[in-house]
């Protein structure tokens, strides 16, 4: 079993009223192949409401498994429809070109350390992959970068591409997600000591200097505060707007009146999509019925409402997003309760963003 032999047979799969087959219309996916489990998944995806995808979906399935026969094969599809084509940003300014095919820059921010924010990120992005949408994440977090022990990737070097006669970097592929971190640079045992203009450079670098195609979404997880770095790349960069993650205690939520003021600045001036409570409570795995509020109850609640913005999600504490996150295979990959809040803030996002 392999990719290369499941592409071929779905070559055959025409589209009835198109009369081309699927593979070179586009609308074939991310196709997975597990010869261990003999299976086979991959996304079907429709630029629009098809009255024929049934009977599509049918034939895809059919051309794969006759592609293997005298096996039992189990096939995976993902039907998907996107509607919304990425429209070419207009107005970019020098530098910006990489950002040309990239539908929402989003910034995912936190006022202080220590809240979360990168869980949030990389999870985040990978509930997006899942849902059907081409997404990238830049590890903007230049003092300490985490993606790449999140996600698996540490031992990863991104590769470089001059054809274009600038050297621009190729992203990490992983989980259906496209990755750039400092951290791919750099020694894990080494500490990154930069000082306001080196680390605001090398950040946009993590940004614009990346061939990150066409995407839907491009999550930009920032640094914790809210000094110059911040300033710098958020006016260097077209956001669409920003995500602000806490946890509900009292010191956290005073840093996030400086984040969410920051971006409603005269100077930044970006949309807030909301607020994102994370460790909300406590739910041990033998108790799952059961909630202690460590940090406080409805903190960042009561600050969305304060400010007039949507509060996203509220995320708990649970064992197991804090072990998938260490074992580099993120919570959101997997289909439990406990990965369920990002999968909910994934469609709070998108429902935001396409209003």
């Amino acid at each position: 079993m392999n990719i290369s032999r499941v592409e071929e047979a779905l070559k055959s799969v025409m589209h009835p009223v198109k009369e081309r087959d699927v593979v070179s219309l586009g609308m074939i996916e991310d196709i997975k192949v597990d010869p261990e489990k003999r299976e086979v998944k991959f996304k079907l995806v429709f630029p629009s409401p098809d009255a024929l995808s049934s009977i599509i979906k049918k034939d895809c399935e059919e051309a794969v498994k006759k592609a293997f026969p005298g096996e039992e094969i189990k096939v995976g599809i993902m039907e998907l429809v996107r509607e919304r084509k990425i429209e070419k940003r207009v107005n970019l300014e020098m530098g910006q070109e990489a950002l040309a095919n990239v539908g929402h820059i989003v910034a995912i921010a936190s006022g202080k350390g220590g809240v979360g924010k990168s869980t949030v990120a990389v999870n985040l992005a990978i509930a997006l992959s899942k849902a059907g949408f081409r997404v990238g994440l830049a590890d903007a977090d230049v003092y300490g970068p985490s993606v790449p022990k999140m996600t698996g990737t540490e031992s990863e070097a991104p590769l470089v591409d001059d054809s274009s006669g600038k050297e621009m970097i190729i992203p990490i592929e992983k989980y259906g997600v496209k990755w750039m971190s400092i951290g791919y640079f750099a020694k894990p045992d080494q500490p990154l000591i930069w000082r306001g203009p080196m680390a605001s450079n090398a950040l946009k670098q993590m940004v614009l200097q990346v061939i990150w195609g066409e995407l839907d979404f491009l999550l930009i997880d920032l640094p914790p505060g809210t000094g110059d770095i911040h300033i710098s790349i958020v006016k260097d960069i077209p956001l669409s707007g920003a995500i602000v993650v806490s946890t509900p205690q009292a010191v956290a939520l005073a840093d996030v009146e400086k984040g969410v003021n920051m971006f409603r600045s005269k100077d930044i001036n970006k949309p807030i999509l909301g607020l994102v409570e994370n460790m909300s409570w406590f739910t041990p795995a033998e108790l799952p019925d059961n909630k202690y509020y460590i940090f406080g109850k409805d903190g960042c609640k009561k600050m969305a409402e304060r400010f007039g913005i949507p509060l996203l999600a509220q995320i708990p504490i649970i064992q197991s997003i804090r072990e998938s996150g260490d074992n580099g295979v993120p919570i959101a990959l997997q289909e439990r309760e406990d990965s369920a809040a990002f999968a909910s803030l994934a469609k709070k996002l998108v429902a935001t963003t396409l209003q």
